[in-house]
């Protein structure tokens, strides 16, 4: 075989896929000896909704967000009204 040839037998996925063994990901090791010692407790298949906050909270912060730019559009309104000309 030339040089070429062994390159893409090297990277060949159809190759890799039919492999009798096939070693667990470097993370599936890892959680495999975390659970080992600690194992996880169960969770629902789908977690039940967050509890639904206050909105006045996104409302205050946007508030205070345009309160803040109106006071430096009004200040810099009257720095040039009061700088000479």
């Amino acid at each position: 075989m030339s040089e070429q040839d062994d390159w893409e037998r090297e990277f060949d996925l159809t190759w890799a896929d039919g492999a009798e063994h096939k070693e667990p990901s470097a993370r599936a090791r890892m959680l495999a000896a975390r659970w080992k010692h600690d194992p996880p407790g169960p969770v629902p298949f789908r977690a039940g909704p967050e509890p639904v906050r206050g909105r006045r909270s996104s409302w205050v912060s946007t508030a205070v967000v345009l309160g803040c730019v109106a006071a430096v559009i009004l200040l810099l309104g009257y720095v040039d009204f009061r700088a000479p000309h």
